[in-house]
């Protein structure tokens, strides 16, 4: 079953500096049907003006991670390190018992847009850690690059969490399928552009949950980008309920 959900019904978030979409329940904006969808919890579609951006705060019991789609992101947190995270980077911070961090558009003159996404972890109180690693467009044209793992295979950055990510560019004839093992769930995100999945149109921001699909397969893209999540089976996580 495909359960679609369109880039016009997600939550709204404008700031002046920012412009915030949310795919699930975040901050002020509230759905008790839209909580999350097994372990990943956000999906935020952020754009942030030039020179600005979140201020340093805390998070804890969370998994991270940000992805870049156009500009440069600047990260700054207390266990000392300092990035800026461009497109084709990977980023991934696990905040265990605690880190505090800040956000902000390393440009004075462009604007960033990225994606930060928070699954929920499988251990709670772990040491906090950061990961990052750059991924060629090569990799992921025509085909599914696995990005996130809970044990790092394929060179991928390693989550506390039973899920892996995948990300896919696709274009034109290019096409890519991807086998999910029994009871497991998934969920899709078109980060830019248009996809057909499993026979669906999708376009940029649309989202889907997927339950009792066995194959995915990633058809007709036009300049698409998506994010590709494999999920237990269970609608929310008990922690997070």
């Amino acid at each position: 079953m495909v359960e679609i959900r369109q880039a016009s019904q997600r939550g709204r978030g404008e700031h002046g500096w920012l412009s915030s979409r949310h795919t699930f329940s975040f901050a002020n904006y509230y759905d008790p049907k839209q909580v999350g969808f097994s372990d990943l919890l956000v999906i935020n579609d952020d754009r942030v003006a030039p020179a600005r951006g979140f201020g340093k705060h805390p998070h804890r019991d969370m998994e991270i991670f940000s992805y870049v789609l156009e500009g440069a992101l600047e990260h700054k947190d207390s266990m000392g390190t300092g990035s800026v995270i461009v497109p084709g980077d990977v980023q991934l911070m696990s905040a265990g018992t605690g880190v505090a961090h800040s956000e902000f558009n390393h440009s004075p003159s462009e604007g960033v847009h990225f994606l930060q996404i928070w699954i929920a972890p499988a251990q709670m109180g772990a040491e906090p850690r950061y990961q990052q690693k750059h991924i060629a467009d090569d990799e992921k044209r025509g085909k599914l690059r696995l990005v996130l793992s809970p044990d790092g295979a394929e060179d991928s950055l390693q989550l506390r969490q039973d899920a892996r990510v995948y990300a896919g560019r696709f274009d034109g004839a290019e096409t890519a399928a991807l086998e999910l093992d029994a009871g497991r769930y998934a969920y899709v995100h078109v980060a830019r552009g248009s996809v057909t999945v499993n026979g669906v149109a999708m376009t940029e921001g649309d989202g889907a949950r997927l339950r009792d699909e066995r194959l995915l397969t990633f058809t007709d893209g036009h300049d698409a980008e998506v994010l590709v999540f494999d999920l237990r089976n269970n609608e929310v996580s008990e922690l997070w309920s």
